[in-house]
C-alpha cells in the first residue's frame, strides 16, 4: 500500500510539471506571435511615415501614428520620432510595446508580458532604381533645372529629337552596347528594367527607335500612369559609341505622343514618386523627386 501512495504521489508530480511545461510551450508560442505580429506593425507604420520625409516631418509623424493606430496599436504619439540621417528629417523611428496575455501561465501568477517592436526607416534619392524606362531626360529641361524648380505636375512635354550622330535618347539601360530590339524596348518602357539600374555612364539604342509599333503601343499603353526616366548630365561618342552620363531619376506621368519621324514627343509631367532603389549613403548632388524608401533598423 505505502509503494502504491508513493507511485500515484509521483505520477501526480509529474503529471503537473508535464501539464506546467506544455502551458509554457503554448504561451511562449503565442508571445513570440504577438512579437511578430507588433514588429511587422512598427516596420508598415515606418515605412509609410517615411514616404512623407524628408518634406513634410509632421506628415510623416501622422502618418505613422495614424497607420499604427488602424493596425495593432501599441504606438503613441512619443513612440514616433524624426531624425537626420544622409540629409536632415530623413529618418523616422517607430517604437512599440503592448501586453501580451498568458493563458496557461497565469496557473504560476504569470498574467501576461510586455511585447516590444523598433523600427527604423529611411527615405532618400535612390543611387540606383529598378524598373527604369529607357527614354533619357537632359537635366536641363525647364521643368527640372528652370527657376523655382522643380515643378510638379505642371504639364510640358519630352523632345525624343537627335541628340547626337544616331542618338535620339533611347538608352541600352541594361548596360549593353549597340542596338537593342523594339520589343524589348517596349517591354522595358511597359514594364521597366527587371533589375537595379545605377547611375553612371550608359551606351545610346541607335536609330530612332520610338517608331517602331512596339515602342509606340508601349508608350500608348503608359497614357495616365507613372514611368521613371533616367536623367543625364553629359553626352558623349559618336554612333554605336554614344553615351550618356545618367545622374539620377525622374518620374514623369504620361498623358500623351507624338510620333512624327525623327522629331516625336511625349506629353505629361513630372511628379514626386517613391520607386523601388538602392538608397544613397552620401547627400546627393542633384534631386530629382524619386524616392527610394526602406527599413535600415
Amino acid at each position: 500500500m505505502n509503494e502504491r501512495g508513493q507511485s500515484l504521489a509521483l505520477t501526480v508530480v509529474f503529471m503537473v510539471v508535464l501539464m506546467g511545461m506544455s502551458a509554457m510551450v503554448l504561451d511562449v508560442g503565442s508571445w513570440y506571435r504577438a512579437d511578430r505580429k507588433l514588429q511587422a506593425n512598427a516596420d508598415a507604420a515606418a515605412l509609410a511615415g517615411a514616404q512623407a520625409l524628408p518634406e513634410d516631418p509632421v506628415e510623416a509623424h501622422a502618418v505613422a501614428l495614424d497607420y499604427a493606430g488602424r493596425n495593432d496599436g501599441g504606438v503613441a504619439s512619443g513612440d514616433i520620432t524624426v531624425s537626420g540621417g544622409v540629409v536632415e528629417d530623413d529618418t523616422i523611428t517607430v517604437e512599440a510595446e503592448r501586453p501580451a496575455p498568458g493563458f496557461f501561465s497565469r496557473v504560476f501568477g504569470l498574467g501576461s508580458v510586455d511585447v516590444r517592436a523598433r523600427a527604423v526607416a529611411r527615405s532618400g534619392v535612390p543611387g540606383g532604381a529598378r524598373w527604369a524606362a529607357p527614354i533619357g531626360v537632359d537635366h536641363r529641361h525647364p521643368m527640372l533645372a528652370g527657376s523655382g524648380c522643380p515643378c510638379w505636375k505642371s504639364p510640358t512635354e519630352l523632345d525624343l529629337n537627335k541628340v547626337g550622330p544616331g542618338a535620339f535618347r533611347i538608352l541600352n539601360i541594361d548596360g549593353s552596347h549597340g542596338g537593342t530590339s523594339s520589343a524589348t524596348l517596349g517591354d522595358w518602357i511597359t514594364h521597366g528594367l527587371d533589375a537595379v539600374m545605377d547611375l553612371g555612364w550608359y551606351y545610346s539604342d541607335p536609330g530612332a527607335s520610338f517608331n517602331s509599333s512596339h515602342v509606340r503601343g508601349s508608350l500608348e499603353g503608359r497614357f495616365g500612369t507613372e514611368i521613371l526616366l533616367p536623367i543625364y548630365s553629359d553626352v558623349r561618342g559618336s554612333g554605336a559609341g554614344f553615351d550618356y552620363k545618367v545622374i539620377g531619376f525622374a518620374g514623369f506621368h504620361v498623358t500623351g505622343i507624338q510620333i512624327h519621324g525623327s522629331k516625336s514627343k511625349i506629353f505629361g509631367w513630372f511628379e514626386r514618386v517613391i520607386w523601388e532603389g538602392i538608397l544613397s549613403e552620401t547627400a546627393p548632388e542633384d534631386d530629382f523627386g524619386v524616392r527610394a524608401v526602406a527599413l535600415i533598423e
